[in-house]
């Protein structure tokens, strides 16, 4: 999940897996010289903590803290019908990480009433499930929410198995502790059908936040924790890349989108990088 951002994304960079963006002389100091990781008691701390400290974050912010994610089927033609090879208004989607609803209701408007498509969703956070059912626009005839934690809960267990045509997973990998990410991979992987798709979307590495964090928050190799206790790693393209082959996954679509958001008052540019990807479940041979 990702702190509040311009989201009005550009369409995504097909020149390669290389940045464009190169650090500046200063930039690369700073990272150089922020070593000193947060304590091991400290981290086992965080990881306990993890559910609570993503539900103190809604508690604090309400429904108001992220925009809507308008853009999403824009840079993802699929969930709504083109682009695909499934039939408009017979898919299943799974939204993972849905927070407060922020992608889950701009997608069902954008599918429009006549759509067949049912969604789930789900949301480490109770408080954040909470919110959503208690959206107005939220109804079980299309949409079924759910708390659920990724590295310890069985989709299955809500899901039909390889019954998904689609899951997006949009600035939540980046949340789970990088030791887990693999097992939450694989537990994607068993409720995508042969053929289905991870529709992704988080931090890329160098992004302008990465930048920001001050000495005494790195956990380990570009992964960090907030003043909040919640966490945020930052990928490059192989890493995303290796971690879904390692879950099974076939690559077909990575790179980095890369944009510059101006703060007019403070006459600042801040530059965003993150990384889009689309990974497949391989058919039945």
């Amino acid at each position: 999940m990702e702190m509040p951002l311009d989201t009005s994304f550009p369409s995504i960079n097909e020149g390669g897996s290389e940045l464009t963006r190169k650090l500046t002389h200063s930039e690369e100091a700073k990272l150089l010289k922020d070593t000193n990781l947060v304590s091991a008691f400290t981290q086992r701390k965080l990881e306990e903590d993890a559910k609570k400290n993503w539900d103190l974050f809604y508690k604090r912010n309400g429904t108001n803290f992220f925009k809507d994610r308008h853009w999403i089927t824009k840079e993802f033609k699929e969930l709504i019908g083109h682009d695909s090879g499934s039939t408009p208004g017979s898919r299943q989607i799974l939204e993972v990480g849905c927070g407060v609803g922020n992608l889950l209701f701009p997608l069902l408007q954008d599918m429009g009433s006549n759509s067949n498509c049912f969604i789930y969703a789900c949301d480490f956070s109770p408080r954040a499930v909470k919110f959503v059912r208690e959206n107005a626009l939220y109804s079980e005839n299309n949409c079924h929410v759910f708390q659920c934690d990724l590295t310890v809960d069985n989709l299955c267990d809500i899901i039909i198995p390889s019954s998904l045509d689609f899951v997006t997973m949009v600035f939540v990998l980046s949340a789970i502790n990088p030791e887990k990410m693999l097992k939450a991979l694989r537990n994607v992987f068993l409720v995508l059908k042969p053929g289905g798709c991870v529709l992704f979307r988080d931090y890329g590495l160098y992004d302008y936040a990465q930048l920001r964090f001050k000495p005494g928050h790195k956990l380990s190799e570009n992964f960090y924790v907030r003043q909040d206790g919640t966490r945020a790693y930052y990928f490059s393209l192989e890493t995303i890349t290796e971690l879904f082959i390692m879950a099974g996954y076939e690559t077909l679509q990575n790179a980095y989108v890369q944009k510059e958001t101006v703060n007019k008052q403070m006459e600042l540019c801040v530059p965003r990088i993150f990384v889009q990807s689309k990974f497949v479940k391989p058919c039945l041979s």
